[in-house]
Parts: C-alpha cells; structure tokens; sequence
C-alpha cells in the first residue's frame, strides 16, 4: 500500500513502519514492492427508527431507509453480514527507481471484495432476472499514479489517489483498522468508518499536486483535482450537478519526533459547482464549495490522542459537495471528532472516540425540512497484534441520524464486528 495507508496504520498500532516494504522484487533498474492486506469482518447489527419505511431523511449516514447497511431490502431491523471494514481489501504495485538524479515512482492497485450478496457468490449474475439480483462483487480501482522528485526541490504527483483536503482525517481514524459505521448486509466492498461522522470523505481523485521537501518537520501539499461529476442523480429536483472547474486542495503539516511525538495540520479546499435545472425551479445554479480543517496527532508513551475539526460552505456532509445546497442558497456544515487510544501490556491498543458531523439549513429551507442535523458517532475498540503483520479486531459502534424534522424520530444503528486484518 502506499506511504499514506503505511503511515495511518503506524499511528493506529505502533506496530508498522511507514518504512516497512511489502515483497521487494529487484527488476534492472526498478525496485517493485508488491503490497496490501486483507481484511473481514463479521458483523451483526440493530437499527432502530424508520420501522416502516416511510421517513425520509436527507443527509442521513443510513441513506434512504438505513441503505448504507443496518437496514436490508425487508426493512429488518437485525442484520448481519462478512465483509471488509473501512480499509478495503487490497493488492498494490509500485516500482521505484532514481534516474538523471530524480526519483521516479508509479503505484497500481486494485481493492478486491471479500463477499457479495449473490446466489453463486462468484460475481455474476444468480440465474433469473430481477434486478436486485445484481451483486456487488466489482473491485475498486483507487490508485494509478506516477511521481516523480527529490528530497531537496520536492515531489510531483499525477494521477488517481487520496484527496489532500481530509486526507489526515481517514488515516488517523483508528477504524482504519476495522469496521466503525455503516455496517451489516453483506456484499458491501467497504463501511464508511468514521466518514461522515467527524469528517467528509477524502476520496479516490484524478490530482496533479506538488509537495514540498521535508522543512525540519514542515511539509505542504498543494494540488488541482479532476472535477468529478455526479449525473443522473435525482437531488433537490435536479438531473445533474457537477463541478465545472477544477478543484483546488491544500494541506500543510509540520510533524516532531521525541518521547512527545506528533502531527498537527491545517487543510483547505475549494470548488465551482453546477446544478442543472430539473423538476425544480433553481435560483442559484452556480457556486463555490469552500472548506478548511485542522487537526492534530500526539503520541505520549503508550497513550495516543487526536483531535479534528471541520468547517466549510456548500460542503454538506459525508460526500463531497452532497446535500450542500438546496437550489437557492449554500448550507453551512461543521464537524470533528476525538480519540484517545491506549496501548496494554499484552500490545492490545484499546481506543474510544467520539464523532459529529452537522449539516446546518439554509435560509431558504423550511424549519421542517427533510434534512439531516446531525450524524454522530461513538466507537469502541480493540487492536491486538497477533503477529508482526496480523491484527486481530473488535469493535462496537453506535451511530445516530437526528433530523431537521421534528416529526422524524432519530435513527440509531448499534453494531458490533469480529474479524482480522493482515498487511504485506
């Protein structure tokens, strides 16, 4: 996996080196390091809210009747499932190698499933017709991107991978490791973790970004990313909303090493978003997404704490940019989350964090509108390093959905999860 993914497991178990390297095969003049893990989880699951089916509630973490995995097609209120966690399966390539003084890298991979919700369970179709007979076996395809730089002017990025603004967010979550929201059915290719409930999802982005030489500490990433666009879909009334330039995205980090070690950093974003009109009138049709974050990482002993806010405009939550604008106007949203985790005699890390994502209304919403307030988050967890590159996982979460809509009652999901994950 790349240095990024290293990295957010080296702050989650302090049992894996962002220098550590997956099976090094020398070819001429490249170095390829094949690397990855697998992970799977079994999860069972109760929601309790929506009985029927008949609420909605915009913005929700659950989706449209607890979609996202505590409520199945049967509107049951128990669940279970095997699948991955937060962290996909996964299988990466990079090669390396130093020509005319400039280091030069590439990075594919692809994130297969561990399960699927089909008859035949091998990524097709079960025989008969229906439509939701479909599965959701397709791999995901997260990364394809070269570098190219030295440590002393920096490096070049382009290409498909992480997104910059909030990128520190997904890594230092220590669900990374195994489950945290948006759990239950199976064939899901992965959970939501902590996204959504103390941060916007990052994302798999087309970028071309520059980041600097290591300052003593200091590094900054600036980069443009490719406007992804969302057709087709049915939002406040519209066909189609998409960006119509690129995005721009920042990170600055300064990082220090000592019996106190630790990270903190800031982050920035922006974005033009479109809306086409639909079945709704819109007033507003184009607009900025802007948004800024910052967070910070220490490590005292065998105590780790970390720290993370989140503010932007026409940002709105989980995703990028959705529910952040209702037609006419932008709406405000903010976040965090807190962790603190331990480490026990025996390496278990044990963790607790709390997360809240808030989706304000916009000034042209009704006071009742059908519209999430607030998804929060609490998590529970153990990690144990059974050997050097297998970690065993339990996990408990509760997650909640409160509307803007009075006559909506909360949606909670409480889950609990047994699985492993092996890194190579």
């Amino acid at each position: 996996m790349n240095n990024k993914i290293k990295l957010a497991v080296a702050g989650a178990m302090f049992a894996t080196s962002a220098a550590n390297a997956g099976i090094i095969i020398p070819a001429g003049d490249w170095t390829l390091d094949v690397n990855g893990n697998v992970n799977a989880f079994a999860t069972w699951s109760s929601f309790d809210g929506n009985d029927a089916g008949t609420d909605t509630m915009a913005g929700s973490i659950f989706g449209a009747y607890g979609g996202l995995g505590p409520v199945d097609g049967n509107l049951e209120d128990n669940t279970q499932g095997i699948n991955t966690g937060l962290l996909p399966a996964w299988l990466g390539f990079t090669g390396t190698t130093r020509q005319n003084d400039i280091d030069v890298s590439f990075t594919i991979s692809i994130q297969p499933n561990v399960s699927d919700n089909g008859m035949t369970g091998d990524g097709t179709l079960s025989g008969g017709t229906a439509s939701a007979d479909l599965v959701t076996t397709q791999p995901l395809a997260r990364q394809a991107f070269l570098t190219f730089g030295d440590k002393s002017w920096g490096t070049i990025k382009l290409g498909k991978d992480l997104g910059i603004f909030a990128s520190n967010a997904i890594l230092n979550d220590m669900t990374l490791l195994g489950v945290g929201s948006a759990a239950g059915n199976s064939g899901n290719p992965t959970t939501t973790g902590g996204i959504g409930t103390g941060y916007i999802y990052a994302a798999w982005k087309g970028q071309i970004s520059y980041t600097t030489p290591n300052m003593n500490g200091f590094q900054a990433t600036i980069g443009i990313t490719n406007p992804n666009q969302v057709n087709g879909q049915s939002v406040f009334g519209q066909n189609n909303f998409f960006q119509d330039r690129f995005g721009i995205e920042a990170q600055a980090n300064y990082s220090w090493t000592g019996d106190v070690a630790g990270k903190v950093w800031v982050g920035g974003a922006s974005y033009d978003q479109q809306l086409e009109e639909g079945t709704a009138t819109i007033t507003d049709d184009d607009y900025t997404i802007s948004a800024w974050d910052i967070g910070a990482n220490v490590n005292i002993g065998n105590l780790g704490l970390t720290a993370y806010y989140y503010d932007g405009k026409g940002l709105g939550t989980t995703f990028f940019g959705a529910n952040g604008h209702n037609g006419a106007s932008r709406r405000d949203s903010d976040g965090g989350y807190v962790q603190a985790t331990y480490v026990i005699p025996t390496g278990t890390k044990l963790g607790v964090a709390y997360g809240r994502s808030n989706l304000d209304r916009a000034s042209t919403d009704a006071a009742n509108v059908d519209l999430v307030d607030s998804n929060d988050r609490w998590t529970i967890g153990a990690y144990h390093p059974l050997t050097k590159h297998l970690n065993l996982v339990a996990e408990y979460n509760k997650t909640e959905s409160e509307s803007h809509n009075s006559a909506v009652e909360d949606w909670e999901n409480d889950s609990f999860s047994l699985g492993a994950i092996l890194f190579f």
